[in-house]
């Protein structure tokens, strides 16, 4: 290796990747550092899950679509790579839930499905009951006794039932995480309700008294609180791209291994070529990462960890061939109904510049733990299946003239109970044993797009606090 400039190698190119890229040549470039930043890619393009397909004045966004504004690192981002102008809000309308075959209203005041009001709750139609009424014993349970980790759905399901789980809960986590609510881990997703409880112990009041106050100024009336780029998320990615140093990225190779050296890593790509490092950033899927590393058992705890697969279906319809409406941006399904599909969004509704005057544009997923078998059939197949289930709820008198499926295969990991001891066991095993190589991406701390950011730019400190001392080591030996 190269005495005079440190070799920092960032192995993977979805939006973790690009954002540690970003910031670390940044750095280098702005403080003088004698580092060098390369970053491979086993794909053809960077960016990950971003992309974006147009056609015929549609805009489809075959992976994420937006991010909350309050994610204030995607904004900072977007502003750095000179995308900030091309930020809009999403167009606010009502989330209806689709249970016993009838679309329901979230109850208002509802927070993540948990019922801080009780007249809404009271009179919706959504649930029945003797429903309600063990919901309402929340209000007596006592505290869990249980200290340790465990499932979102044990978790709600002791304190408001499975009613109130399966109806509300689980399709508004569902729609997040395609998970399993039952093996999805509390401590790791939502922390805050097991505080919530331990404090205040009823989850209603509890979250009702720790509620954030309600802002003196209303917000604007067609502003919703969630962010899309105009020209699409592929766009954020290639202005990313864009700011990278030129041949500072691989693209079509794939790590095959990585080897420890008496001093740094070597890395083998396919083909046989091999990269030297001094510092390695993994942006690679877990089940992807303990391949590359086999014979270090703390990464083995992966081989055990779910990822569900799933897709996204883009439906564009004239105007006129969609004969009944709703009142509403899209509707999440219960997974006690006999529906392929997990949600529906009116895009044209909620993203007015993705799609052409006169026309619709909806788009379904499908795809979760435990119904991931659709996901396999033909586009023509699966397209089939939607447009069954739509015309359960909606009426559509012609097939639609623009329809894009998008698959992703094992795309959704799963943070299931025990995920933070996992995490622990390996942030642990690679400081003692692969010192100077860190970990990110949508696997390891968070699955969103700013999170995934975060996670970037939080490696980004973590190598250069690394390679600070080294060198200051490498003084010392050389002063002595």
């Amino acid at each position: 290796m190269s005495d005079s400039k440190k070799q920092i190698v960032i192995i993977g190119g979805g939006i973790t990747g690009l954002t540690a890229a970003y910031y670390l040549q940044k750095e280098v470039r702005e403080n003088h550092l004698p580092y060098s930043v390369k970053l491979v890619e086993a794909s053809h393009r960077l960016g990950g899950q971003m992309q974006t397909y147009r056609k015929d004045g549609y805009l489809i966004e075959r992976g994420p679509d937006s991010f909350l504004e309050t994610k204030e690192k995607a904004v900072r981002l977007a502003a750095e790579v000179g995308m900030a102008d091309r930020l809009v809000h999403n167009t606010p309308g009502k989330t209806f839930i689709l249970a016993n075959n009838q679309l329901h209203t979230i109850p208002g005041g509802a927070v993540m499905g948990i019922p801080t009001e009780i007249r809404p709750f009271m009179t919706t139609k959504l649930f029945s009951l003797s429903g309600k009424l063990r919901a309402a014993a929340d209000l007596i349970l006592p505290r869990s006794q249980v200290l340790n980790d465990q499932s979102l759905g044990g978790f709600f399901r002791r304190r408001l039932g499975d009613e109130v789980v399966e109806n509300l809960i689980e399709p508004l986590l569902s729609g997040v995480y395609a998970g399993d609510i039952d093996k999805m881990s509390l401590m790791t997703l939502f922390p805050h309700f097991y505080q919530v409880e331990k404090k205040y112990r009823s989850l209603i009041v509890g979250m009702k008294k720790s509620a954030p106050p309600r802002p003196k100024e209303l917000p604007e009336k067609n502003k919703g609180s969630f962010l899309a780029f105009d020209t699409g998320l592929q766009s954020f990615a290639d202005a990313i791209t864009a700011k990278l140093e030129p041949n500072s990225f691989k693209l079509g190779f794939r790590v095959e291994r990585v080897w420890r050296k008496t001093r740094g890593y070597e890395i083998e790509l396919n083909g046989g070529e091999v990269l030297t490092a001094d510092s390695i950033i993994m942006t690679v899927p877990h089940h992807t990462i303990y391949t590359i590393f086999p014979e270090y058992e703390f990464f083995q705890d992966f081989k055990d960890v779910p990822s569900t697969s799933v897709a996204t279906i883009a439906l564009g319809f004239p105007k006129e061939a969609v004969q009944k409406d709703i009142d509403g941006a899209g509707f999440l399904i219960s997974r006690n109904s006999d529906y392929t599909i997990t949600s529906c969004t009116w895009l044209h509704k909620k993203w007015p510049h993705t799609t052409p005057d006169g026309k619709v544009l909806l788009r379904c997923f499908v795809g979760r733990s435990g119904g991931e078998a659709i996901v396999d059939l033909s586009d023509d197949q699966i397209v089939a299946n939607v447009m069954t289930d739509l015309s359960k709820t909606i009426e559509i008198k012609q097939d639609p003239e623009l329809a894009v499926v998008s698959r992703w295969i094992q795309a959704m990991p799963q943070y299931t109970v025990g995920h933070q001891e996992r995490m622990e066991k390996v942030r642990k095993g690679i400081k003692k044993e692969l010192p100077g190589i860190f970990i990110a991406g949508s696997s390891y701390n968070g699955i969103g797009l700013p999170d995934c950011i975060k996670q970037g730019e939080e490696a980004v400190s973590k190598v250069l606090s690394y390679l600070q001392e080294i060198n200051l080591q490498e003084q010392i030996q050389i002063s002595i």
